[in-house]
């Protein structure tokens, strides 16, 4: 299906199309184009217009440039403006005067990824969704999203992050939200705020997306929720808020299984029961307040928490496999992935899931099944990373964990405040762990690795999942 023409898409950007051609989606990686797609060439750590001729070559439809790159001819099908990326966000703003679809914006310090696909799951039960791939929540991703969906879509997803203050709101106004959704905010990008406080203000930005008589589903036990609700109120929002104690969306019962997270809880008062098919606290809460967007766009509840039931989580974010060590006799371990980030609250969250889970007994050659952490640094902390760091130590019930393997040097505060008996190693890089990988578990074990992105503690993850097989019957969770 043809998502731009030549024609619209001059008219959506202000640009000259030397050709006229059809494009069925869009992309900016010549690695994953699609024949037919429309090529961005944005300007990053490489300058896209390198790539406009390999990506014509791949059968891209045409390619969207400020100039004629090197190598290309002067009729090869190319759309030129100005500024490439200014031209991408005018692709975007077009693409959502033209659909009908009810937008979705997701933020958060933490669960943005994880509660964007709840969403995907429970809304495509009731229509034709659009979401954001992978976390492309940024100053392009966002306008790269909008640009990729479709006329007749029914729903939009769109995830919104930061790194900054003032990063949220043009992003919010740009996708014109329908509904809004913070899934919490916590510690996190510390380097460029002053405090939490700073951090809720610029989550609570995304409101600012809000079309007239639009909808903020709102953390209510958070020691900034007043700040979002005051927000709320500022900007004209309804809002409807979720959470533990005196919320619109109230958990009443969280049962947190090996397999799955039974969630008892009230809508306005009345009782209902859902699952979240991976194990974690933080899962319900994110789930309830899915469900609460869900009810937002007068969906079907009913189908809306069968539909969450069926989620499953993204890879590297929780992701629950069992490694067969030996086929013979089937001796595994388990590993919890949660490799992608980390930050304050998803590490606290992560290490409940591990202190739920139950390691087997009487498999392995140490004969007592173990709880393992291998923990890499939480970066972007700011001045307090030191204290977070060493705070993980008095995370509760942490003794039930029996070994605790740290990456990274914020990372040895916690190895320092340890016990000793919990101590396992400690190693500046992640390639050092790796090299040691079979020394570090045994049968039975249930090992949790997480890490921010930058400390590459899913090279420690992939020398673990080299050592066996993941069965085909795999357990997911996520954050």
């Amino acid at each position: 299906m043809t998502l731009w023409t030549a024609k619209d898409a001059a008219l959506a950007t202000g640009g000259r199309a030397t050709s006229d051609w059809a494009a069925n989606g869009v992309s900016i990686d010549t690695r994953t184009i699609a024949k037919g797609d429309l090529f961005v060439a944005l300007k990053d750590v490489r300058d896209g217009h390198d790539f406009v001729a390999a990506a014509l070559a791949k059968g891209a439809a045409a390619a969207l440039v400020s100039r004629i790159p090197e190598g290309v001819a002067a009729d090869a099908p190319l759309l030129i403006v100005d500024d490439v990326l200014a031209a991408l966000e005018r692709l975007g703003t077009a693409a959502r005067a033209r659909t009908t679809a009810k937008v979705i914006g997701v933020t958060g310090s933490v669960g943005k990824t994880s509660t964007k696909e709840m969403l995907r799951a429970i809304l495509s039960g009731q229509g034709r969704v659009h979401a954001a791939e992978a976390s492309y929540n940024n100053h392009w991703g966002v306008p790269l999203t909008l640009a990729r969906m479709p006329a007749d879509a029914d729903f939009a997803v769109i995830e919104i992050g930061m790194n900054h203050p003032g990063e949220i709101a043009p992003l919010a106004i740009l996708s014109r939200l329908d509904v809004v959704m913070i899934t919490t905010v916590a510690p996190a990008h510390l380097e460029a705020f002053h405090d939490i406080a700073g951090i809720a203000r610029e989550k609570a930005a995304i409101m600012d997306g809000l079309v007239a008589g639009g909808t903020a589903i709102l953390p209510a036990d958070l020691e900034v929720s007043p700040i979002l609700l005051a927000k709320a109120a500022a900007v004209g929002a309804k809002p409807v808020t979720f959470g533990t104690k005196n919320a619109d969306y109230q958990l009443t019962h969280v049962q947190i299984g090996d397999l799955a997270t039974i969630v008892k809880a009230t809508r306005h008062g009345a009782a209902f029961l859902y699952k979240v098919m991976s194990p974690g606290r933080h899962f319900a809460e994110n789930g309830l307040g899915a469900l609460a967007v869900a009810d937002a766009l007068g969906l079907d509840p009913v189908i809306a928490a069968a539909d969450l039931g069926r989620w499953a989580p993204p890879a590297g974010r929780g992701t629950r496999d069992k490694i067969i060590l030996d086929r013979v006799d089937e001796t595994a371990f388990e590993l919890i992935d949660d490799a992608f980030n980390a930050n304050p609250a998803s590490l606290a969250a992560s290490l409940d899931v591990l202190i739920a889970a139950e390691p087997q007994h009487g498999v392995g050659r140490v004969g007592r099944g173990r709880r393992i952490a291998i923990l890499g640094d939480m970066l972007e902390l700011g001045r307090t990373e030191i204290e977070l760091h060493e705070a993980i130590a008095r995370h509760p019930n942490l003794d039930t964990i029996d070994v605790i393997h740290c990456v990274g040097p914020r990372m040895r505060m916690l190895w320092r405040a340890l016990p000793r008996n919990q101590r396992g190693e400690w190693v500046d890089t992640a390639p050092e762990l790796a090299a040691r990988a079979r020394s570090l578990i045994d049968a039975g074990d249930i090992v949790l690795v997480k890490g921010s992105k930058g400390i590459k503690v899913s090279l420690v993850v992939d020398a673990l999942r080299k050592l066996g097989h993941a069965s085909a019957d795999a357990k997911q969770g996520d954050h």
